[in-house]
C-alpha cells in the first residue's frame, strides 16, 4: 500500500471514530444488514424443513406421472404436448430415443434450464426434466437494481434522520466556542424539547452565570482601577518632595509601575468591548512601526526584514503603536545578554499581514506557551518583575489584536521567543484570536 493512501485511510479512520453520525449510520446498517441475514437464514431453513416433510414427496409423485404419461418406450409426440401445456423441458437418452425439448437442453447443461429430477423407464431410457425457457437473467437485473436502489435510499433517509437528530450538537459545539471566546450576545437556540434541548438550556444557563460573574469581576476591577489613580496622583507629587537619594528614586519607580499597571487595566476593559472601542483610519503597520522605533528605541539595534509592498489597512493608529511598543520592549527586556538583535519581519498572504516580533533570548516553557498572553501571567523562568513588567503587556497586544480581527501566536523559536501578529485583510475572515 502507497504511503499517501495509507495516510488517507488512517485518516479516514480518525475521522469516522471522530464522527457520531456516521457511526450510527455505520450500526444501524450493520443492524439491518444482521437482521436481513438472520431472516433470511431462518426463512431458508424453514423452507428447507418444509421442502423435505411437505413439498419433495407431493413434487416426486408428480414427476412420476409425468414419466408416465410419456410412457415407455417414451412417446416424443406426448413429451412435446407435455412441454407446451407445462412451462418444463424435457430430455430423454435412452437405446432408440434421444430427444431434447430446448435447444440449450441439447448442448449439455443451462444455467437456465435447471435438471431437478430424472426417471428411468422399463426399457432403459432416462427422462430428466426441468424448468423451460424463462428469462431470470433480465428480472434478476432488474431485481438486484431495486435492491441496490432501496438500500441506498435507506442509507440517505438514515443519514438524514441522525443529522436531523444530532443537529443540537452543533449548535452547541459553536455555541461553546463562542462562549470560549468570551461572546456570550447570541444563545444556543433551542431547537427540540428533549435530552439535547435540556443540555443547550444547561449550556445557555451556565453561559449566562458566567458572564455575570465576569462583567461583576470586570466593574469590581474597573472601580478599582478608577479609584486608584487620585491616591496615586498625590502619592507622586508627595514623593517629588522627598529628598533625592536611593529611597526617593524607588519610591517613584514603584509609583510609575502601579500608574502604568492602572493604565494598563483600563486600556484592557476598554478593549474588552471588541472592535467598537476602536477608532480606525487608514494606516500603513511599517510605518507604525518605524515610528515607535523611532521614538521610544531610538538607541536599539533591530534586524528589520520588511516587506515594502504591503497593503495598508483601517488600524486604530494608538492602540497599534501601543502593542507594537509592547513587542520590542518585551523582545528587548528578554534578548538580555545577547549579541545577536532582535528580528523583525512582515509578509503577507492571500488572508493576512502578518508581523513577527524574535528574540534570542532563554524563550519560555512550551507548557507556557498558550498562558503568555493572559492578564498578570509571568512564567517562573528568565521572566520575573524584577526584569520589568506585570504582565499585562502582551495581554494588552491579545486584546489589540483581536479588536481588529486579528490574533497573536507564540512559538519556541530555539534560542528566543517568536510572537507573530496577524492581522486579516479587508474582505478576509477574522480571526478566532488565540
Amino acid at each position: 500500500m502507497p504511503p499517501w493512501h495509507r495516510h488517507r485511510h488512517r485518516e479516514w479512520h480518525r475521522r469516522f471514530r471522530h464522527s457520531l453520525r456516521w457511526r450510527l449510520v455505520a450500526l444501524f446498517l450493520l443492524l439491518a444488514l444482521g437482521t436481513t441475514l438472520v431472516f433470511i437464514g431462518g426463512t431458508r431453513q424453514v423452507i428447507a424443513t418444509g421442502w423435505r416433510e411437505l413439498v419433495q414427496p407431493l413434487f416426486k409423485d408428480y414427476v412420476d406421472r409425468l414419466a408416465a404419461e410419456i410412457g415407455s418406450p417414451p412417446d416424443i409426440v406426448r413429451a412435446q404436448a407435455l412441454v407446451q401445456r407445462l412451462p418444463i423441458a424435457v430430455r430423454i437418452e435412452g437405446p432408440t430415443v434421444n430427444w431434447a425439448s430446448h435447444v440449450r437442453v441439447r448442448s449439455g447443461y443451462d444455467p437456465a434450464v435447471q435438471t431437478f429430477l430424472s426417471r428411468t423407464t422399463a426399457d432403459g431410457h432416462v427422462v430428466r426434466f426441468g424448468l423451460g425457457e424463462w428469462h431470470t437473467d433480465d428480472r434478476r437485473h432488474v431485481v438486484v437494481g431495486v435492491a441496490l436502489t432501496g438500500l441506498l435510499l435507506l442509507l440517505g433517509l438514515a443519514f438524514a434522520y441522525v443529522r436531523h437528530l444530532f443537529r443540537p450538537l452543533d449548535d452547541i459545539r459553536a455555541g461553546a466556542l463562542r462562549y470560549g471566546g468570551g461572546d456570550f450576545s447570541q444563545p444556543i437556540p433551542l431547537r427540540r424539547n428533549d435530552e439535547l434541548g435540556d443540555l443547550a438550556a444547561q449550556v445557555n444557563g451556565m453561559a449566562s452565570g458566567l458572564q455575570q460573574l465576569l462583567e461583576g469581576q470586570r466593574g469590581l476591577l474597573l472601580a478599582i482601577s478608577h479609584e486608584l489613580r487620585s491616591p496615586l496622583t498625590r502619592a507622586r507629587l508627595n514623593a517629588e518632595l522627598v529628598a533625592e537619594g536611593e529611597a526617593r528614586d524607588a519610591l517613584l519607580r514603584d509609583l510609575a509601575l502601579m500608574r502604568d499597571m492602572v493604565s494598563d487595566l483600563l486600556e484592557s476593559e476598554r478593549l474588552a468591548g471588541g472592535h467598537a472601542a476602536l477608532q480606525r483610519e487608514d494606516s500603513d503597520l511599517q510605518a507604525l512601526l518605524r515610528e515607535v522605533v523611532a521614538q521610544h528605541f531610538s538607541g536599539q539595534a533591530f534586524a528589520l526584514r520588511l516587506d515594502p509592498a504591503l497593503p495598508r489597512l483601517p488600524l486604530d493608529r494608538a492602540r497599534m503603536q501601543m502593542l507594537l511598543r509592547n513587542l520590542l520592549d518585551n523582545a528587548l527586556r528578554h534578548s538580555a545578554g545577547s549579541t545577536r538583535p532582535v528580528q523583525v519581519l512582515s509578509s503577507a498572504d492571500a488572508q493576512a499581514l502578518s508581523l513577527v516580533v524574535r528574540d534570542h533570548g532563554p524563550g519560555v516553557a512550551d507548557a507556557d506557551l498558550a498562558r503568555l498572553a493572559q492578564p498578570f501571567y509571568r512564567p517562573d523562568t528568565a521572566r520575573t518583575r524584577s526584569s520589568g513588567g506585570v504582565g499585562l503587556g502582551l495581554y494588552l497586544c491579545r486584546l489589540v489584536a483581536q479588536s481588529h480581527g486579528g490574533e497573536l501566536r507564540f512559538r519556541n523559536a530555539q534560542p528566543g521567543l517568536e510572537v507573530t501578529l496577524r492581522l486579516p485583510l479587508p474582505g478576509a475572515p477574522a480571526a478566532a484570536g488565540v
